[in-house]
């Protein structure tokens, strides 16, 4: 078999078909150089938090295409979206654990290179964010249009497209969670507890963010099907 390589056919410079169309020149060369760095570490953390920021644009991008399917009433094709969305969620969380690698002095020792920079200015968790905010407006009002509840979801069939586009954001959502526990971890890990971040902000307030729910209607469903449940239970008891 001939390992000559074929000529490059596409528009740019690079030498092959496959580092014009991943644009890798470009790419490959947004980290900080050694001879930049003040520490050879520095470039750990930049492909972690670089890479993040490429998974959390294609997850906004899969959650934005599920937005547009809601408003076209096509619940299935939705929850398929939002179920990609959760496992590219996950592999970024997973990801994040080679940090732990990450010596808390040889940190210290480029953490000023950082300046005023925080996870919490990231674009890519931001959008994240809003397009969450987005689906949850989009979902109530779709099950408002409807004459339904998510206690109505919750109480019919598995099958139904709604209800399993429900239980991809609440996938989602717990994935939001772990990612958020993860990062904690992560960070109390390497520069301790009750210390400040780099926008002066004490990291173990990212604790409190772990149990905020994006959707909390459908959480709240849970409770009242279990606990009516338990009312029920009671009921019979005492009419026995």
């Amino acid at each position: 078999m001939s390992t000559t390589p074929l000529a490059a056919v596409l528009p740019g410079t690079a030498a092959t078909d496959y580092a014009r169309y991943m644009r890798t020149d470009v790419l490959l060369s947004l980290q900080r150089s050694t001879t930049e760095g003040a520490h050879p570490d520095e470039l750990l953390f930049q492909v972690v938090h670089q890479s993040s920021e490429l998974w959390f644009k294609l997850i906004y991008d899969e959650l934005a295409r599920a937005l547009d399917h809601i408003a076209d009433d096509h619940p299935g094709a939705a929850e398929l979206l939002v179920q990609r969305a959760a496992q590219s969620l996950r592999l970024v969380t997973h990801q994040l654990g080679i940090l732990r690698h990450l010596h808390p002095m040889q940190f210290a020792s480029f953490r000023g290179e950082l300046g005023n920079g925080s996870g919490f200015e990231s674009p890519g968790w931001k959008l994240l964010r809003q397009a969450t905010t987005e689906l949850d407006i989009a979902v109530s009002r779709l099950l408002a249009s409807l004459d339904l509840t998510p206690i109505d979801l919750y109480r019919g069939q598995p099958s139904d497209p709604l209800y399993r586009l429900a239980e991809a954001l609440v996938s989602l959502d717990e994935q939001i969670a772990l990612w958020r526990t993860q990062h904690y971890s992560i960070a109390t890990r390497i520069i301790g507890h009750g210390v400040l971040g780099t926008r002066n902000t004490p990291v173990d307030s990212l604790s409190r963010l772990i149990s905020h729910r994006c959707f909390p209607t459908l959480w709240e469903a849970r409770t009242e099907l279990t606990e009516s449940s338990a009312r029920g239970r009671q009921s019979r008891q005492a009419q026995q």
